[in-house]
């Protein structure tokens, strides 16, 4: 008898109701329209982010450079520079995606700086490319 029951009230039961249906699209809706700018401020943060390290692998690669030839100040990096003549950091850095910039040491302080690179923009806004970018300043937006 108990079972008959059960049997009858799921024969009776209906599907969801067009409210109900519309109360669950408006919610998913609300959710994408919450979740779709927090996502591309996450990518855009994570691009900036790419950048600086970059910028601070370049260094890196300066850093390892003179340390090979300790008489040498500055590198200048320029991807179309296919004979290497300026290219000196081409083959302490595998794959950069700027095409062109320099790194310069200077000998009395001990600091790395970089000037041409993407990053500069992001290290301040009021930077440019042309701008040089200590190595200190690119280590703290980095953190």
């Amino acid at each position: 008898m108990y079972m008959k029951k059960v049997i009858n009230t799921l024969k009776n039961q209906r599907g969801l109701t067009l409210i109900e249906l519309l109360a669950v699209v408006v919610i998913l809706g609300i959710i994408a329209a919450i979740a779709v700018p927090s996502v591309g401020k996450i990518i855009s943060n994570t691009k900036e982010d790419a950048k600086v390290a970059e910028a601070l692998q370049i260094i890196n690669a300066a850093k390892i450079a003179q340390a090979n030839d300790s008489t040498k100040t500055s590198w200048v990096y320029d991807a179309e520079d296919t004979d290497k003549t300026n290219g000196e950091l081409k083959e302490y850095l595998n794959s950069v995606k700027d095409t062109s910039f320099t790194v310069t040491f200077d000998a009395t302080s001990g600091d790395y700086s970089i000037k041409g690179h993407d990053s500069a923009s992001i290290v301040k806004s009021s930077y440019t490319e042309t701008t040089v970018v200590p190595e200190s300043e690119l280590t703290a937006k980095a953190q």
